[in-house]
């Protein structure tokens, strides 16, 4: 919380795009670390990061997607947010994790399907629909 309360958010989101594949990393992975705190999931989603960290998922170093999949599953654990993740398109790239990712990224995957399951029926449905 007080990472997030000293501003640290924005700029990391930030770098999920502007910064190198390993800037992209660890801006990713701090911010999985940082949405483990329930106080933060919110205010990480509404600064805009769950888009690139669904680009991270088909375009990021395996470290990248890694992070990316556990900071969505750690996002998905909000209910405000499964819609937003769903709506921005992860749920293809996480099905697609579970088959070719690494052991961490699959299991991170596999995580945040089951959260994203949760959800709705319409979530639900667009988890089965991706080949879940």
């Amino acid at each position: 919380v007080a990472i997030a309360k000293a501003g640290a958010i924005p700029p990391l989101v930030a770098l999920l795009t502007a910064g190198t594949d390993f800037t992209k990393e660890l801006a990713a992975g701090t911010l999985q670390k940082l949405a483990a705190n329930y106080d933060n999931k919110a205010v990480i989603a509404k600064a805009g990061a769950i888009p690139p960290l669904v680009e991270l998922l088909t375009t990021g170093t395996a470290d990248a997607k890694e992070n990316a999949a556990g900071a969505l599953q750690n996002f998905a654990a909000n209910s405000d947010n499964k819609v937003a993740i769903a709506k921005a398109g992860a749920i293809p790239p996480l099905v697609e994790l579970l088959t070719s990712g690494t052991a961490v990224a699959k299991e991170h995957a596999a995580s945040a399907l089951s959260n994203l399951a949760a959800a709705s029926d319409e979530d639900r449905a667009a988890v089965a629909e991706a080949g879940a």
